[in-house]
């Protein structure tokens, strides 16, 4: 039989790349953490993929640095065959390699990034030696790995970081150190929220340091618990050398230093940069990281890049590089503001070295995967005119007094709902709608972080959601726990973040404004609801980011949105930056600002029929490389296509379905890889049924049965077959189609099914000898028998 991919690897291609000179060191299975599937409504594991990656070495005691990825498939398929695949994943958005190899272990192909260029099929025998790929490697790059600016790209991780760290964090470092090693000093880093930005740049800085190439450095972030939660980090890197800046202490005796935009005084645009300029003398840093260099539309801040011209600066921002807004929206102050962020950062950084978003953050398990749910509220799309609003006698939110019609707008949109009107019946059913759906999905006590469009909406909501909770609990005979939703705003309740993050017993529902938007790391939080409408995609992507954090004490590997605003539909647009008005200039930070209008009285009005319908389920996966949510008929119809457009038939598909590394590469190369089969099943609330059953039914129409009918069909359909065996291979081999029924088709291959109990009970892999010598015709052969139609 032909060698399957592992066994391929292990006997044809390792020893080939030993006979060329690359050696362990030389070598890297590059893991993800396994992707994520939901199952049940709850969140499992799946198959990890791992990239194996050839390095090479300046000198024994040198990090190994990647340059290659090598796609390896089974022997029995052409060479060529990884080749779309390994490219995908070479690229600069995952492993950041230029050189990419497919191989089924006796010939290769090799593609260049460098030119674009694919090379025709050679033998393993002529692959090309370490040497050969350092040189092709620095003429790529630019420069030579044993010049003194690509020191660091060669200075080992600290400690056990190198171990620690995750291929993309890998990735995102060398591509800084390979454009500062060309020459530049400016480098762009755009990864998603929860993917370690933080441990990016501490193992920049140690590598810098290590390789005698920094002499002080500044951190800056946004509010003090991101710097305590940064300080941790950098003094496990660098002691006592690394030391947070305070309203008392510049701390200009620490090499490195962590400071808020808060302290440095440069947090507004009333800010004068008073402790900046005091303190830091003109280029007094030799190298500067911006956290969240999307905060703000280069106003203040900026001072800290312009008083350090010389230094080398890197930005880090969550917010995906284009973000191209169309509709009503497009032209918003919000918007416009955005995108003088954008351009801002795009003309002074350059464009992002490195990118690594959600949807990739997802599907390799180091974020937790997502789920859409949108509800649509009946009052929102037609909004409420004058009349309307006037005949339900509205008053003054303040003090109670009854409205005239002169102190009404003359049309209230659904933007305008608990800014300039209150609607309490709004409120009540959006809270009720989301509570409904936290029973449904299990408990009410998960931690929920829900988006409100000022303080007094905040406070209405904590308050209808305690209110739905006390009655809850009163139903269930619970006693009373308090809070259990509070308001968590500048204005209040800052101080409970604690309690969000780490108590089990109360403060699950947070009603914030802008509070929770940025930068706050609470893992625990399984829910983001969007009862305000936003404008903003970099405020929408970091409301969104407060979710995809993985807690593992908490068993959290999913999160859900509930979207009542259509706040989702920002998801996946591309966002084409605005050009600079002229070269070199700077953004004032004005860009975009409101104008100033005449304001009517505020209203607040009962006696609306609100009501919240479901507006679609969706799933958020990758989309030609972004994040976006995608309907569930629309995600099951683009998986049937790709699915027949690898295999035409259903028994084309049975032949391939029992042949491990047939099938996986069917599952492979479905719109989200494996994870897309299992999503379906779930949707399609199909957890009794193999996989082979759900995509059959999906893609060819087959009348798909459960696992447990398919055993019992096996027995009746080759009941003559079975009649020809002595009665110990008939039992054994009915004991081994028994385990499908527990574990599916995964089961028929497991190496060591003969040796599960009830297999050896009923006779075993002896009894088997006289009916099959060899006992992988047997798995072949029942495996192909339980799937006959």
């Amino acid at each position: 039989m032909p060698r399957n991919e592992a066994e391929t690897i292990a006997k044809l291609i390792l020893p080939a790349l030993y006979a060329n000179g690359w050696t362990e060191d030389h070598l890297r299975r590059e893991e993800n953490a396994g992707g994520i599937d939901i199952i049940k409504g709850q969140a499992q594991r799946s198959r990890k993929r791992a990239d194996l990656t050839l390095r090479v070495k300046t000198a024994p005691d040198a990090q190994p640095l990647a340059v290659a990825l090598i796609e390896a498939k089974a022997e029995s398929l052409p060479p060529m065959h990884g080749l779309d695949q390994g490219k995908l994943y070479a690229g600069a958005k995952r492993l950041n390699v230029p050189f990419v190899y497919a191989t089924n272990g006796h010939r290769f192909v090799e593609y260049d990034r460098s030119n674009g260029q694919t090379s025709a099929p050679r033998p393993m025998a002529e692959f090309p030696s370490p040497g050969e790929l350092r040189t092709r490697y620095e003429q790529y790059q630019g420069f030579k790995l044993d010049e003194p600016a690509a020191r660091p790209l060669v200075t080992r991780y600290a400690g056990a970081e190198e171990g620690a760290r995750r291929y993309y964090q890998d990735a995102a470092i060398r591509a800084v150190l390979e454009k500062l090693a060309r020459g530049d000093k400016r480098a762009l880093l755009t990864l998603a929220t929860g993917s370690g930005k933080t441990r990016i740049a501490v193992n920049l800085l140690k590598r810098l340091d290590d390789a005698k190439q920094l002499k002080r450095a500044l951190f800056v972030c946004d509010r003090d618990e991101l710097r305590t939660q940064a300080m941790g980090a950098f003094m496990h890197a660098f002691g006592n050398d690394a030391a947070p800046a305070t309203g008392s202490n510049p701390q200009t005796n620490a090499r490195v230093v962590v400071a808020t935009y808060q302290t440095l005084d440069i947090a507004t645009e009333e800010a004068d940069a008073n402790y900046l300029i005091k303190n830091y003398p003109p280029d007094y840093f030799t190298h500067i990281v911006i956290d969240e260099c999307h905060r703000s539309a280069w106003g203040k801040w900026s001072q800290v890049l312009t008083r350090n011209p010389n230094a080398v600066q890197i930005g880090l921002t969550a917010t995906p590089r284009q973000l191209k807004v169309k509709g009503d929206i497009a032209d918003t102050p919000e918007v416009i503001a955005d995108a003088a962020v954008t351009a801002d950062n795009i003309r002074h950084f350059g464009e992002p070295v490195y990118e690594y978003d959600m949807a990739q953050g997802i599907a390799d398990g180091y974020l937790a995967a997502c789920e859409i749910r949108k509800g649509r509220v009946s009052i929102d799309p037609p909004g409420l005119t004058r009349d309307e609003v006037g005949a339900l006698r509205p008053v003054d939110p303040i003090t109670g007094e009854l409205l005239s019609p002169d102190a009404l707008r003359e049309r209230y949109e659904k933007t305008a709902y608990e800014d300039e009107i209150l609607l309490p019946d709004r409120v009540r059913a959006m809270c009720a709608d989301l509570f409904a759906y936290l029973l449904e999905t299990g408990t009410p006590e998960q931690k929920t972080i829900i988006f409100c469009v000022r303080d007094a909406h905040a406070d209405a909501v904590a308050s209808t959601m305690n209110n739905l909770y006390a009655d809850w609990q009163r139903t269930q005979g619970l006693p009373r726990v308090e809070p259990y939703a509070f308001k968590c705003t500048a204005a209040g309740g800052g101080d409970a973040l604690a309690d969000l993050r780490g108590s089990n017993h109360s403060h699950f529902v947070a009603a914030t404004v802008d509070l929770l938007s940025t930068g706050v790391d609470v893992p625990a939080v399984r829910n983001i609801v969007f009862f305000r409408y936003v404008r903003s995609p970099i405020a929408f992507y970091q409301m969104v980011g407060r979710g995809t954090r993985i807690d593992i004490p908490t068993e959290k590997l999913m999160f859900r949105i509930y979207d009542y605003t259509d706040a989702t539909d920002l998801f996946g647009e591309d966002f084409v930056t605005a050009a600079p008005a002229e070269p070199g200039a700077e953004s004032d930070g004005n860009d975009g600002e409101r104008p100033e209008r005449a304001r009517l009285s505020q209203a607040e009005v009962e006696g609306f029929d609100v009501r919240v319908t479901e507006a679609g389920r969706y799933i958020l996966t990758n989309v030609d490389g972004k994040a976006m949510p995608v309907e569930v008929e629309v995600y099951k119809q683009a998986l049937a296509e790709r699915l027949v457009a690898q295999v035409a038939t259903l028994d084309a598909f049975r032949e391939k379905w029992i042949v491990p590394d047939e099938r996986q590469a069917l599952l492979d190369a479905l719109p989200d890889g494996e994870r897309s089969a299992r999503l379906v099943r779930v949707l399609d609330d199909r957890a009794a049924y193999d996989l082979f059953d759900v995509l059959g039914e999906l893609a060819y129409g087959l009348h798909g049965v459960t696992r447990a009918e398919r055993v019992e069909a096996f027995e009746y359909k080759h009941a003559d077959w079975l009649a020809t065996l002595p009665e110990d291979a008939r039992r054994t081999i009915l004991a081994f189609v028994a385990q499908f029924e527990d574990d599916g088709t995964e089961a028929l291959e497991n190496a060591q099914i003969f040796q599960i109990p009830a297999v050896r009970a009923a006779g075993g892999l002896r009894a088997l000898r006289a009916v099959y010598p060899n006992p992988a015709d047997i798995i072949l052969d029942v495996r192909r028998k339980v799937f006959v139609a």
